[in-house]
This record gives structure tokens, C-alpha cells and sequence, in this order.
């Protein structure tokens, strides 16, 4: 929620204070003296996220692109080495899925997933293990699902939760609120929790669910749509609460064209509505091995597509994605990335990283729209 709160401009032995933010409640607070003091349009909270690093089938077994944990090993150094490098460091990372290659069964799963968290744990690899940012690990469809090669179709993969758990848990959010009851073994990855004023919902876009008559295998893309709307609408009537992020692999919009089919998720019509309804700020995804930055509706809550960790696809370069919450009100946003090598997974130190592209996430029409999407 982008906020408009109080213009005050004082003259005061021969300087000019302007203090602003913005505020969609409408909260006034009578203004003394004492308030008056230069402000500046500091950070208060960051976050960065990025999503799909696997390798291609192809490169499974490519010593030159990666080792047992699938990853595209280059471009994930490169990605954590900037991240843990810079000034401001973002308080969460978020891995929007597709960190592994699996989408086949539950042994190729649990042997990748294993061997992606020692890579992150291993100080060689990276240091931001133990750089205090708090990694946020979301499951995508080459975790959740499993490739038909009759059809050529994706459907669940039963055991997919319980090999998740078992590895990335403690890369979730100790303090998260998430479904309990019957329901609460193959929804565990959908959560929510806050950081300073900041909400955020995160969504498994491929939720276990077993097969039936109609459909043999399960069905893709489910997710836990009326929790999810409810998280949201406590969020927005929190007035602690003052940004709102929904987050998960897969989008909704594409290439600004709603997707519902396996680019996007089937209650994505149902769900967008409330995020504009209880002014997201933005859904943040991956899945399209691509970047993306759109308002879909003109104006209001944005979608973001930050596929462009590393795997092979149509993204000019590779990198990550941050969000700053400024101590004004407003949400500042920036993407960090370098030309990708040929082939995908060749490491291209000469190609610097360098913002690619940035703005302020408007509630009103974006002044600054992204046109490479």
C-alpha cells in the first residue's frame, strides 16, 4: 500500500524542511515543533527475490554448467556474491522456486535439494549464509510436480511435500502463520508473516492434491485461494501494516495477458481481484524464464516476473530483484542484473552487473513503465 500522509514545509534559520510520505488511510497527526527535523528518505526494510536457477535436462550431468544440485552455478555465485555485496543489504532473499531440476520423482528430488543446500551452506560457494540475510526458500513446479511423458504434461508428484520439508524448512519463516487442521500436511508451504510494516503472503503454486475420475493425475496449479484472500484482508485492516507483497512461482499475468493454463495458475481470476481490492503492492513471481514488470489494470497492484536467476530462456540478463521500503511511504524498486553468457551457463565476468531497471511502484499509473517486457 503506497502511502500519502502529510506535506510540512518549514523555513527554518534559512533552510527549507520538507517533510512527506504518503498515506491511502488518511491518519493525521497534529504536527508541534518538536516533529519538525530534516528527514531524509532513508530504508527502513528490503527485500530481494529471484526465481528459476536450474539447469536444463540437457546439462543435468554438465560438470562445465553444475554439480549434484542442478543449479546454474555461475550464474547463482554471481547472484549471491552481489546481493551479500551490497551497501544496504536486503533483510530476506527470496528463491521463488525452480531452484532444482527433479520434476521427475522423489529420489532425483531429494538427492538435489540436498546437494542445493549444501551449496548455499558451503562458505566456498557464497558467504550469504552467513551474511544475515534470512533466505526465504518457495517451492516451484520442478519441485512440486512430475513431467508425463506420455501427455508431456505436468501433474503433482506425491511425496514432493514431505522431501521439501525436509530440507528447506528451516528456510521458512520461523514465525509464519499457515493452514492448520486436516489440510495442513500439503499446504505447509503456503504461509504468511510480516517484517517491520510489511506484510507478505506466500503462495505454493502447485499444491499436492491426488488424483480423481476426472483427473487422473491431479491437477496443476492449485492453491489454498480463500487463506490466501483472508491473510490479505487481515493484513489490510492491520494498522501495523502498511505494504502488502503476494508472492509464489507461478504469475498470474504474462506478457500482460492473464494466464490460468500452466504459464499461470487457474484461481488466478479469483484471486487478482482481491489483491486490488486490498491494494497489494504487487504479486512477485517467476516460472517464464524471464523478466517482467507490469501494471496489468493501468493502475494499482503490479506483477513482477523475476524468472531471470539463471535458466536457460528468453531473459536478456540474469539476476535479481529488491524492494525498499522508504521511510517516506514509498516503495522503491530495482533490478540488478548482467548480459547473459552463450551458452546460458557460461560465466561471464566481463559482463557487470548493473541496474537494469528501476523505479517507484505507484499506486497510480506507473510514470515509468518497463517496455523491454
Amino acid at each position: 500500500m503506497m502511502k500519502s500522509k502529510v506535506i510540512l514545509v518549514t523555513i527554518l534559520f534559512g533552510f527549507t524542511i520538507i517533510i512527506s510520505s504518503c498515506d491511502k488511510r488518511n491518519k493525521t497527526k497534529q504536527i508541534t515543533s518538536e516533529d519538525v527535523e530534516i528527514v531524509k528518505d532513508s530504508i527502513l526494510f528490503s527485500f530481494s527475490f529471484v526465481g528459476c536457477n536450474r539447469v536444463q535436462y540437457a546439462d543435468w550431468h554438465n560438470d562445465s554448467a553444475t554439480n549434484a544440485s542442478t543449479a546454474n552455478l555461475s550464474v547463482l555465485k554471481r547472484i549471491f556474491e552481489d546481493v551479500t555485496s551490497l551497501k544496504q543489504k536486503p533483510s530476506l532473499f527470496f528463491f521463488l522456486g525452480d531452484l532444482v531440476l527433479a520434476e521427475s520423482d522423489t529420489i532425483n528430488l531429494d538427492a538435489q535439494l540436498k546437494a542445493w543446500v549444501q551449496l548455499y551452506e558451503n562458505k566456498a560457494f557464497s558467504t550469504i549464509s552467513d551474511s544475515g540475510i534470512e533466505l526465504v526458500a518457495v517451492p516451484g513446479n520442478h519441485e512440486m510436480l512430475f513431467y508425463n511423458t506420455n501427455d508431456k504434461k505436468e501433474y503433482p508428484l506425491a511425496g514432493s511435500t514431505p522431501v521439501w520439508m525436509k530440507y528447506m524448512k528451516p528456510y521458512m519463516p520461523a514465525d509464519r502463520n499457515y493452514i492448520k487442521g486436516n489440510d495442513s500436511l500439503v499446504n505447509q508451504m503456503t504461509f504468511s508473516f510480516a517484517r517491520n510494516n510489511v506484510g507478505f503472503v506466500v503462495m505454493n503454486t502447485d499444491t499436492y492434491n491426488p488424483g480423481t475420475k476426472e483427473n487422473l493425475y491431479g491437477y496443476e496449479g492449485l492453491i489454498p485461494t480463500q487463506w490466501i484472500i483472508n491473510q490479505i484482508e487481515q493484513y489490510k485492516q492491520n494498522p501495523d501494516i502498511d505494504h502488502i507483497f503476494v508472492l509464489g512461482h507461478k504469475p498470474y499475468y504474462v506478457d500482460g495477458k492473464p494466464e490460468t493454463g500452466h504459464k499461470g495458475f487457474p484461481e488466478g481470476p479469483i484471486l487478482w481481484p482481491e489483491l486490488q481490492k486490498n491494494e497489494v503492492v504487487a504479486m512477485l513471481s517467476a516460472h517464464v524464464h524471464d523478466y517482467q514488470r507490469m501494471q496489468p489494470d493501468g493502475t494499482g497492484t503490479y506483477q513482477i516476473i523475476a524468472g531471470n536467476g539463471g535458466s536457460d530462456g528468453k531473459a536478456a540478463f540474469f539476476g535479481y530483484s529488491t524492494i525498499n521500503i522508504l521511510s517516506n511511504g514509498n516503495v522503491q524498486f530495482i533490478s540488478r542484473g548482467f548480459d547473459k553468457g552463450n551458452p546460458y551457463y557460461e560465466d561471464v565476468p566481463n559482463n557487470n552487473i548493473k541496474v537494469q531497471d528501476s523505479t517507484m511502484l505507484t499506486w497510480s499509473k506507473n510514470g515509468n513503465p518497463y517496455n523491454a517486457n
